[in-house]
This record gives structure tokens, sequence and C-alpha cells, in this order.
């Protein structure tokens, strides 16, 4: 993942500090320990041949890939429906896969509509629909879907993207990145969350070095989705981590019941060695016992 991104000689300089709860977090949040709380920590993909010989055994095909990735990792935010909407057959395969596991897909809307459609058009709302039908058949499994906004998508068209979005089905959970910076100025900034709140939709949270604005720590909805974005396992990734399962420990004791934390890194081949630290510190500190990754041993006994 490339947004955000900086030259490896800032990331020294910048300060990695998470800002204080947003307004709506506090709203949100109910202030007493919700009775359980269900963590997902996963990638954004799981087609990565990378892995293989690592996260996956030597000689795994691409079409065994999902099999093993649902052994290791409790949820995927799902990049593959950006790019493609998907019939409700292919899906339905997919979810099969994890059907013995405690696990939930993320599906991100295609870009089709995201990026390259205006949101108000017809043409948006069949597609919408399309897309919809398809990851429906996740079932159970079905996380939150994650619509994300191009950078020159401005608060300037904001009555377009409310309409969409208060046409969308209450009956499935949805979450909001925006990057354009314009909507994280005070006049755009509590409209749109509030907006968020009313609706109940939720926020994504993106924590990369070049674009601190993207980290509100506004909640709009009982649960988190954060995208960490790493620097190729510096140390201030740790350091950052150690920050966030804090701030998670913190949501837990005001009532968050699930969080989803999805890991990238500028190399991908990082990605799954940092997320079973974040997994080994939220277990550690969280008190939770979520399975972490099955790496080999030398590599996994970095972290330990």
């Amino acid at each position: 993942m490339e947004f955000g991104k900086v030259a490896d000689s800032l990331v020294d300089q910048i300060d990695f500090s998470l800002p204080a709860d947003g307004k709506y977090t506090s709203l949100t949040l109910l202030g007493k320990k919700a009775e359980g709380v269900n963590i997902y920590v996963g990638c954004a993909k799981w087609g990565r041949k990378e892995w293989v010989g690592n996260l996956y055994p030597k000689g795994t095909k691409e079409s065994e890939f999902l099999d093993y990735y649902v052994k290791n990792f409790n949820g995927i935010e799902l990049n593959a429906t950006h790019y493609k909407i998907y019939p409700d057959t292919s899906i339905k395969k997919w979810a099969d896969k994890a059907a013995n596991e405690n696990f939930r897909f993320c599906p991100k809307v295609p870009q089709t509509i995201s990026h390259y459609s205006d949101l108000s058009s017809a043409k948006a709302q069949e597609l919408t629909s399309a897309f919809l039908e398809g990851v429906i058949a996740f079932g159970d499994k079905l996380g939150p879907i994650f619509l994300q906004l191009s950078e020159k998508y401005t608060p300037q068209r904001r009555e377009q993207l409310f309409s969409y979005l208060e046409r969308l089905p209450v009956d499935v959970r949805f979450c909001l990145e925006v990057r354009h910076p314009s909507w994280f100025e005070n006049e755009f900034r509590d409209e749109l969350f509030g907006k968020l709140a009313a609706l109940n939709i939720g926020t994504v949270i993106t924590d990369t070095s070049g674009r601190r604005d993207c980290l509100h720590m506004e909640l709009t909805a009982p649960y988190a989705f954060i995208r960490f974005v790493g620097n190729g396992l510096h140390p201030t990734d740790y350091e950052r981590i150690d920050e966030w399962v804090q701030r998670i420990k913190n949501w837990i004791s005001q009532g968050i019941g699930e969080v989803y934390f999805f890991m990238h890194q500028h190399d991908e081949m990082d990605s799954v060695a940092l997320c079973d630290y974040v997994i080994k510190r939220l277990n550690e500190v969280c008190k939770l016992e979520i399975r972490r990754p099955g790496l080999p041993d030398i590599q996994a006994s970095l972290f330990d």
C-alpha cells in the first residue's frame, strides 16, 4: 500500500503518537465494558505468492491459499472486490472455506462505484445492488463493508455522498474512508462524522506515515476499523502497535464490541510478521486468546 508513504530517511522525524479520542468516539462508546469483544486481525489479500514457504506450506497452490489463510488469521480486508463484482456463487465458495472458523470478510466497495462514479447515478445504484447481492452470500462471515473514496472526492460533493449513504441497506454494516484533506477541517469534519453517526455507519481510521490527518480517532459505530501501514518493520512499527494495543484496551473498557485491525506494508512480505506481533500484544495486554499465525519457528521466535 503506497498511500501515505514517505522516504525511509523521514520515518524517524514523524510524530506517530495517537491523537486523543474524537468527539464521536465519546458519544458512541457507552462507557461500560461489553460482555464480550471480538478482535479480527489480518491482511488485505490472501493471494500472496511470496507467503509460500512462510505462512503457506511449500508447494501450496494458488487455489489453496485461502484454505491456509483462514487457518492463520481471523479476518481480511478484502481488496479483491474493489476490482471486480463477484457473483454470489464465488462468494459462497470463499465463505465455505471459513465455515468452521470465527472469521470475517470485510469486502471493499468496487472502484467502479467509489472512484469512477458520482454515487448519484442510476448506474451507481445498479452496480451497488449487484455488489451487495454477491457479498450477502458471506452470511455470518460478513464483516463491515468498506467504502473508500478517492483522494479527489472533496466535501463539495458531500450531498451526493450523504444521499448515497442514506440509500444503503441497514441490515448490513458499512464503514467509510475519506482521503481528501478538506474532510478533516473543522467545517466539514463535524458534519461528516455527525452524519455517519446518525446513519450508524462506521469510520475507517488509517494510520499511515505521510497522512496523519487520516488518523482522526472518531468512532461513529460501536466497532473500530483500523488500517495500519507500516514501514518495513522499522522500530517505530512496533512502538506504534504497542500504543494501538493500549488504545484498544481502553476502548474495550469503554464498551467497544468489535475491532478490525488490518495490516499493510509497502512490502507485503512484512505484513505477516507484524500481524503476529499485533496478536501477541493484544493477547498479553487485553487478556485475549486470538490464534497467532503458524509462522516458521525461527521467525516467530523473534517476537516471543
